[in-house]
């Protein structure tokens, strides 16, 4: 059996990829993947596809690349004007070209080879005009197609998110993957630029309107771009996602919180400690991924809810977090359960430099910053707004429909970056916690902007009708600029005692990182009080 077949059918060469195990004498049935472009996005990582099959991590596949005649015709929607003069308009031919691979290609391949013909079993999948076309056929032809891959799919063409809201959600029989790199589009000054918006912009109005989380993923790549070799190492993880087994999808499920807002995330099994679980959740406005880590209390929860600690950078502070209230809060003479929920990054670091500036920081332009020490420049900066809203509008809600938390005992710890981000918090949103832990803050950070804040930060915690708690922690090893700016904001918020009530505690014998084991069994019991 040839298992790399060059094909015709009706005028239209097909690409076609058999699984290791078909085999002619077999009884065996496959899924298929019609795949656009010649099929390069599986040829470019068919040794990885194999080894997912013989791993046990994907079920093998049937892959069906088609080649296009003229992709700028058959893969677009409707006519539109060139985005190039001197380049021909786009032509407008897919809804054609949708029936003709549904109607011609699928019934002969379904007709000779042993195919699960089922649009549960049938995927169409492709990238950049490909993943545009894809999109089309879950809307026109969902009887024949029910497994959609868009990968970096071109959602900038003209009329495309009008007829998106037009037409509502996607039919509810569909799974969809979706991903996009956050750099596409970036250095385009033509519809182009809309690349990552627009594809951020789809997934959250499906999702709005009936998608579930089971049944549409989004994936982004931070440094991606429009290039193949993105598109590339996602087309593996769209052929898990779409062909995900149902007792796989049932046991995603079953861990999820109630089956809203997080998933479980992949690596779990990796670390574990007795009593945790761990999330993946991905920000609505700006697709970013976050790490989730949380320490279910033990016992019932008190009257009112568990007190829950929100912690920052919890790639690197989470486990300490988390073997600590687990021993301290033991009966009978324990400090009371509380809820830990460490928000940290999709790595394996415990120190995310690039994301930590994004999600920390206001913006700031490279003159209101000190050169840097190693003398590389800035990391991105400015996404600090995004971060308060996944947290208040994303985070929040999902840990409260699955704990019972005491809305009036929540407290946020940052260290470094994250403590300035703890202040900033405090400052522009003191509603949303009542008890605020700083280490080591970035006090620094924009010419010291939190002094600057800080006026209209305390009328908004005279608007909440309730004093709020700060500690400062700093290692008196540190750099002695960071000791120096530690004590002065001490000295500063001290005197406002109205609205804010401001503790300070040096720690002997510690520097910037070592402090933080020294200060977790303190936080916790504040967090307590």
């Amino acid at each position: 059996m040839n298992r790399y077949q060059q094909l015709v059918v009706e005028n239209r060469e097909l690409k076609l990829y058999l699984p290791p195990s078909y085999q002619d004498d077999s009884k065996r049935f496959y899924p298929v993947a019609y795949v656009q472009d010649h099929g390069d996005l599986f040829m470019d990582c068919l040794n990885y596809v194999e080894h997912l099959f013989s791993t046990g991590q994907l079920d093998e596949v049937i892959l069906v690349g088609i080649s296009p005649v003229n992709r700028n015709d058959e893969y677009t929607p409707w006519p539109a004007d060139s985005l190039l003069d001197g380049n021909p308009p786009f032509g407008g031919q897919g809804r054609a070209y949708v029936d003709e691979v549904a109607d011609v290609i699928k019934v002969h391949i379904d007709g000779q080879y042993r195919t699960l013909p089922e649009p549960g079993h049938t995927a169409i999948i492709g990238g950049s005009f490909g993943g545009l076309i894809s999109m089309f056929a879950g809307y026109w032809r969902p009887e024949s197609f029910g497994r959609i891959g868009m990968l970096s799919a071109s959602l900038w063409y003209e009329g495309v998110m009008d007829f998106i809201r037009q037409q509502g959600s996607l039919p509810a029989s569909l799974r969809v993957f979706m991903s996009v790199g956050r750099q596409e589009g970036v250095y385009k000054k033509n519809a182009q630029k809309n690349m990552f918006p627009n594809n951020l912009e789809a997934h959250r109005f499906w999702g709005e309107n009936g998608m579930s989380k089971q049944r549409l993923q989004l994936k982004v790549d931070p440094d991606g771009t429009h290039d193949a070799i993105f598109m590339a190492r996602r087309f593996p993880d769209a052929l898990q996602w779409l062909f995900m087994k149902e007792a796989q999808g049932e046991e995603l499920k079953a861990k999820q919180a109630q089956g809203e807002g997080p998933s479980a995330h992949p690596n779990d099994s990796l670390f574990h400690i007795p009593g945790t679980v761990t999330w993946s959740m991905q920000s609505d406005l700006t697709g970013r991924e976050y790490r989730i880590f949380i320490a279910e209390p033990m016992g019932p929860p008190p009257e009112g809810g568990y007190p829950v600690l929100y912690s920052l950078d919890a790639n690197a502070t989470f486990g300490s977090l988390a073997e600590a209230i687990r021993i301290q809060s033991r009966t009978p003479r324990g400090i009371p359960a509380a809820l830990i929920v460490g928000i940290g990054f999709d790595s394996d670091s415990p120190i995310v430099s690039n994301e930590r500036f994004y999600n920390f920081t206001e913006y700031a332009d490279t003159d209101e910053l000190p050169v840097r020490p190693n003398g590389f420049q800035w990391p991105e900066t400015g996404g600090v707004e995004a971060f308060h809203a996944f947290i208040e509008d994303q985070l929040k809600p999902a840990v409260e429909r699955q704990y019972p938390v005491n809305l009036a005992k929540q407290a946020l710890f940052g260290h470094s970056l994250g403590g300035y981000f703890t202040l900033h918090t405090l400052f522009t949103r003191p509603q949303a916690f009542q008890r605020y832990i700083a280490a080591c803050p970035s006090v620094w950070w924009k010419n010291y902007m939190l002094y600057k804040q800080w006026e209209e930060g305390k009328a908004r915690i005279l608007q909440t009708g309730q004093r709020k708690e700060l500690h400062i922690y700093v290692g008196a090893q540190e750099k002695p600029s960071m000791v120096q700016d530690a004590r002065e904001l001490y000295a500063f918020l001290k005197g406002q005692e109205d609205v804010l009530e401001t503790a300070f505690t040096e720690i002997e014998g510690e520097g910037h990182v070592s402090v933080l084991p020294a200060l977790i069994s303190p936080l916790l019991r504040f967090v307590n009080a």
